[in-house]
């Protein structure tokens, strides 16, 4: 996704000694009504403005609509009230990397969607897409993890109360939290449960406040609105937005290159869900041509799927090289050429350019290895999982398998 300039960290307000409250924001439909009838009322619903700050951790992948009604609507009833707005972001992939505190006010002009690091640009460094499997990591790495560092900072063990958007359809993200949360002092609060607001309440509430639908707030390549049965849905703004379906599709292409089963809806991708002979269908696949007119890469990529000493399975290790770069035909034609020579089971996708030659196809059963080298956009860095060199050779027993590419 094309990177967009970010403000750099502001001296923000010095006092955090007399905070008691924190309130995190998602911009979505379930906080944002929150805040915007909690502000009719502030002490009735036991909150000192002065002692309260709102936290937003920038994932960098808003959707442009949300940022417009958060400018048109949020951000002048904050300022009337004059609440505290901190807006929070990565450095880095590493929790070693450090924060940035794009903005801290009482007046916020603007909301700040990334910082010097987002989620998008993690997920394409390394050629992946977000799973659907187990707990959300993408949204603990981009917001949970950013939001405690910042409460870790400012309260250093002192009570505080933090209130969780969780409306009363979603009882079980409320357990969830409670039980997950790390931080001392901390008591989470979810008014909108107390309240007995499902997602009709709140949607009906913020059309009867503002006179707009307030749409979820989520990133542009978010993998669970299939999951949450919103895929219809999400697909509408892909297709109002073609621009920003085509560098997801790109994203989900990059990661399949290198990983088959890397699609961004379990076992189906985005891809498949545009036709070409529909007019809008057809301006978001070519924006995604757009997005892969650029430099291309031969990846050689080995992973390892190995097992405990008591059995069970470790978390798949990954080295990942850049072994040439260039245009993507180019690439491809070499590719395909070196491995019919070696005998090297190669595919071709000839629409979209990708190449993939198999030179140790994945097993059936753990532990097991796979190598292949493969073109994709040249947006993936050389990453190797510490010791991978040690367990390869310990599993194949061998060098890597070469194709003379370089």
């Amino acid at each position: 996704m094309t990177r967009t300039a970010y403000t750099p960290s502001l001296p923000g307000l010095s006092t955090t000694d007399g905070l008691d409250t924190v309130i995190n924001w998602g911009l979505g439909d379930d906080s944002t009504a929150y805040l915007a009838r909690m502000l009719t009322a502030p002490s009735a619903h036991g909150i000192d403005l002065d002692r309260t700050a709102v936290l937003y951790m920038a994932t960098g992948s808003e959707w442009p609509e949300t940022r417009l009604l958060v400018e048109e609507f949020m951000l002048p009833l904050l300022r009337e009230h004059g609440v505290r707005l901190v807006q929070l972001a990565r450095n880095g992939h590493r929790k070693e990397d450090g924060f940035t505190v794009l903005d801290d006010s009482r007046s916020p002009e603007r909301l700040l969607v990334r910082g010097p690091w987002t989620l998008w640009d993690d997920l394409e460094s390394v050629g992946t897409v977000p799973q659907q499997a187990g707990t959300r990591k993408c949204s603990l790495w981009a917001k949970g993890a950013v939001g405690d560092w910042w409460l870790a900072q400012v309260f250093n063990g002192r009570p505080f109360r933090q209130v969780m958007g969780f409306n009363a359809d979603e009882k079980g993200r409320c357990l969830r939290d409670e039980t997950a949360s790390k931080l001392p002092g901390r008591a989470g609060l979810y008014p909108l449960v107390d309240w007995s607001w499902g997602r009709q309440q709140v949607e009906d509430y913020l059309l009867e406040r503002f006179g707009v639908h307030w749409p979820k707030s989520y990133c542009t390549f978010c993998c669970f609105p299939v999951s949450m049965g919103a895929l219809p849905a999400h697909l509408e703004r892909m297709r109002a937005h073609p621009d920003i379906a085509g560098q997801v599709l790109r994203l989900e292409y990059t990661a399949m290159s290198l990983n088959p089963n890397a699609k961004l809806y379990g076992r189906r991708t985005l891809l498949e869900f545009f036709d070409r002979a529909r007019p809008r269908d057809r301006a978001c696949l070519e924006a995604f041509e757009r997005e892969l007119d650029m430099p291309w890469a031969h990846y050689h990529v080995r992973r390892l799927f190995l097992v405990s000493a008591d059995g069970g399975r470790r978390p798949v290790m990954r080295s990942t090289e850049r072994v040439d770069i260039g245009r993507p035909q180019q690439l491809a034609r070499r590719l395909i050429s070196v491995s019919e020579r070696h005998r090297v089971d190669v595919e071709h996708d000839p629409v979209f350019g990708r190449a993939r030659a198999w030179v140790r196809p994945r097993g059936t059963a753990w532990p097991m290895a796979e190598e292949l080298f493969a073109t994709a956009p040249a947006r993936v860095i050389d990453k190797q999982d510490k010791n991978f060199e040690t367990e390869w050779h310990a599993l194949t027993s061998s060098a890597a398998a070469q194709l003379p590419l370089d």
